[in-house]
């Protein structure tokens, strides 16, 4: 289940050993003194649901009233309100976008309508045909009720754009200074994205025209209050700003990861804000991540229990066949960039600590003995690994971790490649399950693993658990 294989490591060879842009992070609270005093916390302003789900409701009942049918199937006018309201929201048409528009969400609405009329008036004319809905009653409903729900959400829609105009949400940029500021006078130029920059968040000072330039904690803090930012702007690889960021999404802002240089078009999950392609953050402990972690636990902790004889097995026939140093560690990155041991049996034996931190994989490897072949095509040589699950360094279904050195390049060559450690590293994947193992595109592993992420529900990994185990079966000849 890891990308290893015989040969060179992608994109040349390392300016120098050790090279690594991705932050370690330090305990929580000890961030360079970034602290926000009790009662200066911001809150962000959120639009309402309710206003979208009044206007579905009203013109579900007005054009009942308006065709007569409330009289007739009183039912019928509660189920049509249900139903455009339940489709709505299946389709998150209640979740307000950055700036709303009723033009993009027109097709989506009318589309929900005409399925609820269509629905309902078969189901009628199933159940009682002297009371069936006519062909023009049908048309008819379909478009007063498309009319009116799109005439209410247009209104609540430029109210909210006009609100933005007038009362922006004020903005902090994080990254490089360059291009911090390029992004800050994009925005600035577009007051309608209702985002105005008010300072950049950069490690070196720089000169020159702009924004203001904020380089330590305290001077972020201050910015924040006196400013009452409630939006960052994030132009880097989320996991070089983990301690901040956090802190920064427990005191109420919105984080926005925004894509400088990357056009925006056909990419989901994401939205249009000044022309660029900017993906909203989660980097807060989400609801959901207990329920992993008991299911990590629960497990782990029981799989090293059945396993244990066979790694006894495995260690003393490895301790035989390849002499001592049978465990094999080695330092990868994990959630929010945070260094972690992970533990495998010895397969192979790098040249030096350069080789085994710089390069794809171990020169020599087939000289391996026969024994560790077999570990290694049957994935036995990772079962250590649920120690670093039961411990909480990995979960047991994530993107896969790699070296620090890896992970500083392709978060430069890939995009996207640093938003999969927005959740913990796993054994197996989204990736691993759909044959992206060994030397695979790295392009094509950043795509499901966040893909993985964005759409995560427990029971879809308890399915890619399944799938894995499936596959572990097959490949032993079982």
């Amino acid at each position: 289940m890891t990308a290893e294989s015989t040969v060179p490591s992608p994109g040349g060879q390392p300016r120098e050993y050790g090279f690594s842009p991705v932050s370690v992070i330090p305990p929580r609270g000890a961030v360079g003194g970034f602290r926000f005093p009790a009662g200066q916390r911001t809150t962000a302003r959120r639009a309402s649901w309710l206003p979208l789900v009044a206007v579905d409701g009203i013109a579900a009942l007005a054009t009942g009233q308006a065709l007569g049918e409330t009289q007739r199937h009183p039912l019928l006018v509660v189920a049509l309100l249900l139903g455009a309201v339940g489709l709505n929201t299946r389709a998150s048409l209640y979740r307000p976008e950055p700036v709303p528009a009723v033009l993009d969400e027109l097709p989506a609405v009318c589309a929900r309508i005409v399925v609820t009329w269509c629905t309902l008036a078969a189901l009628l004319a199933a159940l009682s045909p002297a009371g069936a809905l006519s062909a023009r009653t049908l048309a008819a409903g379909c478009a007063l009720q498309s009319a009116v729900s799109c005439a209410g959400r247009g209104t609540v829609h430029w109210r909210r754009r006009r609100a933005l105009v007038l009362r922006p949400r004020t903005a902090l940029v994080i990254g490089p200074a360059a291009t911090a500021q390029r992004v800050a006078a994009a925005f600035l130029r577009h007051p309608g994205c209702g985002v105005r920059p008010v300072g950049i968040v950069t490690d070196q000072p720089a000169g020159g025209e702009g924004l203001p330039v904020l380089t330590t904690g305290e001077e972020v803090q201050r910015a924040l209050i006196q400013n009452s930012v409630r939006a960052v702007l994030v132009v880097e690889p989320p996991s070089a700003r983990g301690p901040l960021l956090r802190a920064l999404a427990e005191a109420g802002c919105t984080l926005w990861e925004v894509d400088a240089d990357s056009p925006s078009y056909d990419r989901d999950g994401h939205h249009t804000l000044a022309g660029f392609s900017c993906r909203q953050l989660s980097v807060v402990r989400r609801r959901g991540s207990v329920g992993k972690r008991l299911l990590d636990v629960a497990v782990s902790g029981t799989l090293l229990l059945l396993v244990s004889p066979l790694l006894l097995v495995c260690a003393v026939a490895l301790r035989l066949s390849d002499g001592p140093g049978v465990v094999f560690k080695q330092e990868r990155i994990g959630k929010g960039g945070r260094p972690f041991t992970l533990l495998k049996f010895r397969t192979h034996r790098p040249v030096d600590a350069h080789e085994a931190a710089t390069r794809w994989s171990v020169a020599d490897e087939q000289e391996m003995s026969r024994f560790c072949h077999f570990l290694r095509r049957t994935s036995l040589d990772e079962l250590l690994q649920l120690w670093n699950v039961f411990w909480g360094d990995m979960s047991l279904v994530g993107p896969r971790p790699e070296r620090p050195y890896f992970v500083g390049k392709f978060s430069q060559t890939y995009p996207g490649y640093a938003a999969r450690h927005r959740m913990q590293t796993g054994i197996t994947g989204l990736a691993q399950i759909h044959g992206l193992r060994g030397d695979t595109s790295i392009e094509d592993r950043c795509r499901f693993d966040n893909a993985y992420i964005d759409n995560w529900s427990l029971w879809q990994d308890i399915c890619i658990l399944l799938r894995t185990a499936a596959a572990l079966v097959r490949s032993t000849g079982s």
